[in-house]
Order: C-alpha cells, then structure tokens, then sequence
C-alpha cells in the first residue's frame, strides 16, 4: 500500500465515533476485546469489525494470549497522518465570520 492509501486508511478508520472510543480507551492499557466491546450498545461482531478497521490501518495490534484476544495501541500509525496534517499549520487560522462577509458580498444573490 503506497502513503496516500495508507493515509486513507487512517483518516477512514478515525472518521467513525465508535472507532475513536475504542483508540481512547486503549490509551490506558491493553485491553481484551470483550472489555473493549463492554461500554458500547452493539454486538460483539460489531466490534470485532470496528477493530478489523483499526488493525487494517495499522492503528491496533491483536494477539492471543491463551483463549483471550487483546488489543494493543500502536500509536507510531498515527505519525504520517500528523506530520501530513502538521503542514496546514502554517496556514493561519480562517476568521469565518471574515470569510462569510466575503461570500456574500463577491458572490450573486440566488434569484
């Protein structure tokens, strides 16, 4: 998979709430899947796929230990993404309300 499909895959991965839950939750430790899947109101077979995307961007590791399976963040996945979203740091922040006034007095009226 070349940079931009891996970018993808990250950025794709983050877009869903429950996936970002999960990342925070793994923030603290290591945790078996059945304890990831604890808090949230959706199968176990939901989550697993929600972990399948995690692992898939490289953003979770899963091991077995005996009949367990746990997960583990692997926050290096996250690197590219940030240096590639560091770049639009030297941009300065858009004053929106600025932007508004703009757009409305550059662009026609709707008829």
């Amino acid at each position: 998979m070349d940079r931009a499909q891996e970018l993808d895959t990250v950025f794709a991965a983050l877009a869903d709430p429950t996936r970002r839950a999960i990342l925070a939750m793994l923030l603290e430790d290591d945790m078996a899947v059945t304890d990831v899947a604890e808090p949230f109101e959706m199968s176990l077979a939901a989550i697993s796929k929600h972990l399948g995307i995690l692992t898939r961007a490289g953003l979770i590791s899963q091991e077995r230990r005996g009949r367990v399976k746990w997960c583990k963040l692997e926050p290096d996945a996250l690197r590219d993404a940030s240096i590639w979203m560091q770049g639009f740091g030297q941009f300065e922040a858009v004053h929106l309300d600025a932007f508004e006034r703009f757009l409305r007095d550059e662009l026609p009226n709707d008829p």
